[in-house]
């Protein structure tokens, strides 16, 4: 679901058609201002790629005639909308029909405020720079693009050839239109997994942040490089975590949608793609800890956190 950042600014993941009429979808981050007057898309949070790092294709709100639901247009493509701006369709997939409906009526309003009375000339003749060229872009050069669950992500890079780059371009554009970042699944043998998905973790040295894939089991959590590999790079048992919950630094941090994992021996700093994925692992991470310690044992302040969330459930 589209959420509103620190920044008062509408933002989430959707699938875009970069490429007109190319029906290939990718992954990209969305930030609609109002205030600028504009939608951008990027590789992903900008808060997780290099200072610095531009948006990979932007829309000025001025531009936009009409947003709607594209499921005739596009029947193949589930949770298609389509935005219209001049003589150019923009085809978008959304998560599921309620992110849908979010965004399309985030869309039109915001258009319905900033849509001046122009010539539609005008606006066919703007818009067609409005799209920037990303393949073979100079400032790809020095990044590496991995593919992540479906989610080309950029980090910089001292050693990685540009082969690597393309190779893994190329993956993500083969990749289903209706696969998710989030909930996708390791092998289908592994019955405990109780929740999995990509997150962005800070490191304990070098205090970077990396989006990794986190698998939730009945005993531990673990989180991977990617949803490809099979070795993690950590376990956190479960038996070690003393409380979960949404991150009270989060203003120090910078960072929305961040959670905190308490252990024993260090507390992990974990951000989700949006509030209702942040409230979900807080969720589901507390129910395993209750589900393996049986009724009674946990803490005063775990059953806190739980009615809390509870809460905010019924809230929603």
């Amino acid at each position: 679901m589209p959420y509103v950042d620190r920044q008062n600014r509408i933002c989430g993941f959707l699938d875009i058609e970069e490429n007109e009429n190319s029906g290939k979808f990718l992954r990209r981050y969305f930030i609609l201002n109002t205030q600028q007057g504009s939608l951008v898309w990027f590789m992903d949070n900008p808060q997780n790629l290099p200072v610095g790092t531009d948006c990979v294709g932007s829309l000025k709100l001025t531009y936009i005639s009409k947003v709607s639901d594209a499921t005739k247009l596009r029947p193949k493509a589930e949770f298609c909308f389509v935005i219209n701006a001049g003589m150019r369709k923009f085809f978008l997939q959304a998560n599921d029909q309620q992110d849908l409906v979010d965004w399309v009526n985030a869309l039109n309003k915001a258009t319905k405020i900033t849509v001046p009375k122009s010539s539609e000339n005008q606006q066919n003749s703007e818009n067609q720079k409005v799209l920037p060229d990303v393949v073979g872009s100079k400032k790809q050069v020095s990044y590496r693009t991995d593919i992540i669950g479906g989610v080309p992500i950029i980090t910089q890079t001292q050693h990685e050839a540009g082969d690597s780059a393309n190779r893994s371009e190329r993956e993500a554009l083969q990749r289903s239109h209706g696969q998710l970042p989030y909930f996708l699944g390791r092998p289908a043998q592994e019955h405990s997994v109780i929740k999995s998905g990509y997150c962005v973790k800070q490191g304990a040295v070098m205090r970077n942040w990396k989006r990794r894939y986190f698998l939730l089991e009945e005993n531990a959590m673990s989180y991977f490089k990617s949803d490809l590999e099979k070795e993690p790079l950590r376990m956190i048992p479960l038996k070690e975590v003393h409380k979960v919950q949404e991150c009270k630094q989060s203003d120090i941090m910078m960072r929305d949608n961040l959670f905190e994992i308490v252990t024993t021996s260090r507390t992990f700093y974990i951000q989700a793609d949006s509030p209702e994925e942040m409230h979900s692992w807080i969720k589901a991470v507390s129910g395993a800890i209750v589900a393996q310690r049986g009724p009674g044992s946990y803490s005063y302040e775990l059953r806190c956190i739980i009615l809390d969330f509870m809460g905010w459930a019924e809230a929603k």
